[in-house]
């Protein structure tokens, strides 16, 4: 078991948002990284003794790696708001990620190299996170009426909206179910055919909510990730005669594709679905990472025009198929019906 301390306001919202996925063993709500012992609610409400409302998070790293805990975070704060999230203003609702293992520091800067990505690459800012990050340096227990408080009293107040709690859920039935039906397929894995009908069926839930462009693209590119582990799942837009990164799962990615380069971008120039078995064989293929070998790219269309494509890249050669271009070309109309 691990354990990742985690601050996103305030503790109750997060507390209830963080518990629902699979892997999570257990979760206590808390006061991080201040300057007096022992503190009580009330002194942590003045905003005088350094600490954020937080939660210890005790997960199976097996079910539930790091690097998806973090990703899976992030859906639930806005990174941007310094001091604040929700309708929740002070020094103790500042967001943070603190860990206790010095090996876990990568994982996390990784990840917020990855989310700060997105932001610079359509150049909607350009200073660092509103996040900290760092070593955990001390954590007190919060009363026992803040722990599981959403629990104890449903109707309470929650900072995460509405629709991120319901993608909460959807991902972890997503995930329960993936799991089920493995455990009882003869060698553990699913048919490619049966993952996607799966994934396509929670996708569609999604739609009990209205969400904003980018949320609903990140929260395919988590579901997608979830079901196949693809080495990279993510999303460009057009943008400025460019494509720009957009939400994605996976390592540092290229932030801007030029028209008719590459696999993304001769996909919006032949505005056609490209599966490419072997990256090194297509003619001006731009080598993000060395690491991707196979390779497929979806146009999003808007009145018939490309306005951005789903690329999802594997570390193994001829992963894709016309399986993966049915299915994909499905999860594509359900971001815009023209595509």
């Amino acid at each position: 078991m691990k354990t990742i301390y985690l601050a996103g306001g305030c503790f109750w919202g997060t507390e209830h948002y963080i518990r629902q996925f699979e892997g999570v063993v257990e979760t206590v709500t808390g006061y991080a990284n201040g300057n007096i012992p022992s503190p009580s609610y009330e002194e942590v409400y003045t905003d005088k003794t350094g600490y954020a409302e937080c939660v210890k998070v005790t997960f199976d790293e097996e079910v539930l790696p790091l690097k998806v805990l973090c990703r899976l975070f992030f859906r639930s704060i806005d990174p941007l708001l310094e001091n604040r999230q929700g309708n929740d203003i002070g020094t103790r609702y500042r967001t943070g990620i603190y860990w206790t293992e010095e090996a876990d520091r990568k994982v996390v800067e990784d990840t917020f190299g990855e989310i700060l990505s997105t932001y610079e690459a359509d150049g909607s800012w350009s200073g660092p996170l509103a996040v900290e990050k760092g070593p955990l340096e001390c954590f007190w227990p919060a009363e026992e009426y803040h722990q599981d408080y959403l629990i104890r009293n449903p109707q309470g107040y929650c900072h995460i909206s509405p629709q991120t709690q319901h993608f909460a859920r959807t991902y972890a039935s997503l995930t329960r179910e993936l799991a089920a039906r493995s455990s009882h397929s003869e060698e553990g894995v699913l048919p490619k055919e049966e993952r996607y009908k799966i994934l396509f069926d929670h996708i569609v839930r999604l739609d009990r909510f209205d969400a904003s462009l980018a949320d609903r693209m990140t929260d395919i590119s988590l579901m997608i990730s979830q079901t196949f582990g693809f080495w990279w799942t993510g999303f460009y837009m057009v943008k400025d005669d460019q494509l720009v990164l957009g939400p994605y799962q996976g390592p540092l990615a290229c932030m801007r594709i030029a028209y008719g380069r590459g696999v993304c971008g001769t996909a919006w120039k032949e505005n056609r679905t490209i599966i490419v078995p072997d990256v090194e064989e297509f003619p001006g293929h731009i080598a993000c990472s060395s690491e991707s070998r196979s390779e497929i790219v979806v146009p999003i269309r808007h009145d018939g025009a490309v306005t951005g494509v789903l690329d999802i890249d594997s570390e193994k050669l001829g992963t894709f198929d016309e399986t993966d271009a049915l299915w994909l070309e499905k999860v594509v109309k359900l971001i815009s019906p023209d595509s």
